[in-house]
């Protein structure tokens, strides 16, 4: 359980934060980037599911909201040498799996793409992109501590996040009505006017 007694805390005062095992790095370090697009990405979906609360998949964006906070979690404790699995909470493979069936189910009734998808179409839709393309950043930033050697990263964080940009763009073909609403990218469309 958390418990916060107190927001303030002045310690990152100086431009250092502290990570879950009580080292400090600065606030601009990669680690922190990517927490920090991790904790936008969660407030996007936030905002998908305050201004579409009918949106049909709502829950599913609330255990994703959940989710990424256990990807902040993961990210905020560096894996130690020698760590006993179970010891922190590290984003799992059944997590993956559980967005592969979200995909494979919602793709199953789409219409087929037969173009690029526009970012936009229904609010719902639009919102979600946003999120798939917040995802995408945190993906990258997520790439960048792992291929540096003194950072130690789970596998997990870089396949989730990768999966989690597809149900993005899947979930905002469902909310353009199945598919059949996406605005359709029309290569060279607007050369002659």
């Amino acid at each position: 359980m958390v418990y916060l007694s107190r927001i303030t805390t002045k310690s990152g005062d100086a431009g250092e934060t502290s990570l879950g095992d009580g080292s400090r790095v600065p606030k601009d370090h990669p680690r922190m980037e990517a927490i920090g697009t991790v904790d936008e990405l969660n407030a996007t979906l936030g905002l998908v599911c305050t201004h579409c609360p009918d949106f049909p998949e709502s829950e599913l964006l609330r255990v994703l909201q959940n989710d990424l906070f256990d990807v902040g979690a993961d990210l905020c404790v560096p894996i130690s040498e020698g760590e006993e699995p179970g010891r922190c909470l590290r984003i799992t493979v059944d997590q993956v799996q559980r967005l592969e069936q979200a995909i494979d189910r919602l793709n199953a009734v789409l219409e087929p793409l037969r173009s690029f998808v526009l970012p936009g179409g229904t609010p719902a839709a639009a919102w979600l992109h946003l999120a798939r393309t917040v995802c995408r950043r945190a993906e990258r930033d997520v790439v960048t501590l792992f291929r540096d050697p003194a950072e130690r990263i789970n596998p997990e964080l870089l396949i989730y996040l990768n999966r989690l940009s597809d149900l993005l763009f899947v979930l905002a073909r469902s909310a353009n009505d199945g598919g059949r609403g996406d605005p359709l990218w029309v290569p060279g469309g607007d050369r002659n006017r």
